[in-house]
């Protein structure tokens, strides 16, 4: 195998990597956005199954002794319709899999570039090599 092949499969394993990394870091951004809806949208609680008028409940966090926090003492649900614990084990799912994607992404970035430079310095060399060899066939002639 010659080094350009080698050079091209590299490239493009260290391009397959960043792309599973972009998608690791696409999934760590939807866990993010569903634990901000969990914790940042109004929502409805059902008393029982089928409930025709469920309860309008207060989003997690911008309420301040509502319906959300207050609601197993005053005879309503919404407090145990979205818990506090799912949220942060979604936030907390997240975490590897950002770090995961994050390191994966600079691995694959980092292995194309440094590819590049060597293959950059490569052909510098090969320049510098003819020039050196045009002027010693010059100082030959002379």
């Amino acid at each position: 195998m010659r080094s350009r092949e080698y050079d091209q499969r590299f490239r493009a394993q260290a391009l397959r990597i960043r792309n599973a990394g972009v998608v690791l870091l696409g999934l760590a951004g939807v866990l993010w956005a569903w634990c901000a809806v969990l914790i940042l949208l109004p929502y409805t609680a059902e008393r029982e199954p089928d409930d025709r008028y469920p309860r309008e409940c207060a989003s997690r966090l911008f309420t301040e002794f509502g319906t959300a926090n207050e609601g197993v003492r005053n005879g309503d649900w919404c407090a145990d319709e979205r818990d506090w614990p799912e949220a942060l084990a979604i936030l907390g799912l997240s975490v590897p899999v950002s770090a995961a994607g994050a390191a994966l992404v600079t691995h694959g970035s980092l292995s194309r570039r440094m590819s590049a430079h060597a293959e950059a310095m490569r052909e510098l060399d090969a320049l510098a090599d003819a020039r050196a060899a045009r002027e010693a066939a010059r100082t030959r002639e002379v």
